[in-house]
């Protein structure tokens, strides 16, 4: 799959059984539209695998609104020993999870079925990982105030967007500092063969978040930092 992720036969297998099993549940589940494994290999697997290069050094890790797995699933497959925690709103996705996860005999991985504001004021979560990871579609302030709560000082936050990101990193500026976030820096990665140039914003986190992010969801949503 490329993208700095060099995968033995065990790991190849299990990108495998992870496939077979996102496509026999793709349905029920609501988990994704596309339907060929090519595709799902390049849109999916390799997409998540162009975040490999840039977690050196991370031991644990926490997935955003994780959906089907992406990207925090195929880092876990791609590099064992990182410590991934993978959030989700919707029970069914968790327990998809789940059974991936069984399935594929991992350990150091864990789907718990809760909302990322939730989480973030939990002592269990709450500026409790090295890394964020996100590849939910929201805007860069929301998606901010769900993700940096959870990173302990000295972390990092990495979205994953599309190839147009300038101005949406610039709106989230106000947001990432309230936040105890820092810099931000974008990288743009092409995904061989799949036609997607995805751009990964990522932002240090440098202070502890004020106690009083994040806020609810209705407010995320309808008044982000600004």
């Amino acid at each position: 799959m490329g993208l700095g992720a060099k995968l033995d036969a065990q790991q190849l297998d299990r990108f495998d059984t992870y496939m077979n099993m996102l496509l026999d549940w793709r349905e029920r589940f609501n988990l994704t539209a596309i339907s060929d494994p090519q595709e799902v290999a390049l849109k999916h697997f390799a997409d998540s695998l162009s975040l490999v290069p840039y977690i050196g050094g991370v031991q644990s890790a926490v997935d955003v609104g994780t959906g089907a797995g992406f990207p925090g699933l195929p880092l876990k497959i791609a590099v064992p020993e990182l410590e991934i925690t993978l959030l989700d709103a919707v029970n069914k996705r968790v327990g998809f999870l789940n059974a991936v996860i069984e399935a594929l005999e991992l350990t150091g991985i864990r789907a718990v079925h809760i909302r990322a504001e939730d989480a973030a004021r939990t002592a269990e979560h709450r500026e409790a990982y090295d890394l964020a990871v996100s590849r939910a579609v929201a805007a860069l302030p929301v998606l901010a105030e769900y993700a940096l709560p959870l990173v302990r000082p000295g972390g990092k936050f990495i979205a994953m967007k599309g190839p147009d990101v300038r101005e949406e990193e610039r709106s989230a500026q106000a947001a990432v500092l309230a936040l105890g976030g820092g810099n931000s820096s974008v990288i743009s990665v092409e995904i061989p063969r799949a036609g997607i140039v995805r751009s990964l914003i990522i932002i240090s986190k440098l202070s502890h978040t004020a106690p009083r992010f994040p806020r609810k969801a209705s407010q995320i949503a309808k008044r982000p930092i600004v």
